[in-house]
């Protein structure tokens, strides 16, 4: 069994190096940008992904009533283990809305409600709660109560409700993170690696997954609501 813990301060540094390595681990699951280990840019994105939440989890240290929530399911006979992680954003001004930016729940204890639970959780606070997919994982999020509301780019947007809150969310912004140093380094050393010619065909090969899925977020959408054009 498990116990669920809602943060709105970082968690502690035990507990948040186990976030955050779930995050390495289950990239392919979590990321808007879900590349597998055989790309070449794997590594990149999932060094950005990595630091992108650890951003939200430090940020959560101004205790503002825009920072990120965490929910942790921790192990009832071992509470120092981190079985999975909900990461979500309040709405700065709509007190009900907020945005499941990040979601995931180790694979030894997946099936067991655990990713349930936390949603459930998550929506005790913020009933208005949006996220976006793959559309490959739509019906899983419709099974906690999520509806589809429409395409947005690459992702399926579902929301609690039948109409997005109005409400802004503090985003984490990704560009000084892909501009940065460490990310430069990290791209020197993949063409280093690889060469310029695969990292090239890596780049054509993210563009081509994320037009695939932009896709079926839009034939999913089709499917659902035939007479919108």
């Amino acid at each position: 069994m498990f116990t669920l813990v809602h943060l709105d301060t970082p968690p502690p540094e035990s507990l948040k190096n186990q976030v955050l390595q779930m995050v390495v681990d289950y990239f392919s699951d979590i990321s808007p940008v879900p590349l597998t280990p055989s790309n070449p840019l794997y590594q990149l994105y999932q060094y950005v992904i990595g630091y992108e939440v650890h951003l939200y989890l430090q940020a959560m240290d101004a205790a503002t009533n825009s920072s990120a929530r965490l929910i942790l399911a921790l192990d009832d006979e071992d509470p120092s283990q981190v079985l999975g992680f909900a990461l979500y954003l309040p709405s700065q001004d709509d007190a009900e809305a907020c945005t499941l930016t990040y979601l995931a729940v180790r694979a030894s204890h997946r099936r067991r409600g655990i990713a349930r639970a936390m949603v459930q959780r998550m929506l005790e606070h913020r009933p208005h709660a949006e996220l976006a997919c793959a559309a490959s994982k739509a019906p899983t999020f419709e099974s906690m109560g999520f509806q589809l509301l429409a395409a947005q780019g690459p992702q399926a947007l579902l929301n609690t409700r039948d109409h997005r809150s109005d409400g802004m969310v503090a985003v984490q912004d990704l560009a000084p993170i892909f501009q940065s140093k460490e990310v430069r380094q990290i791209h020197a050393y993949l063409v280093k690696q690889h060469g310029r010619k695969a990292m090239s065909e890596a780049e054509h090969k993210r563009d081509r997954l994320l037009d695939q899925m932009a896709y079926q977020a839009q034939a999913l959408v089709k499917e659902r609501f035939p007479t919108i054009h």
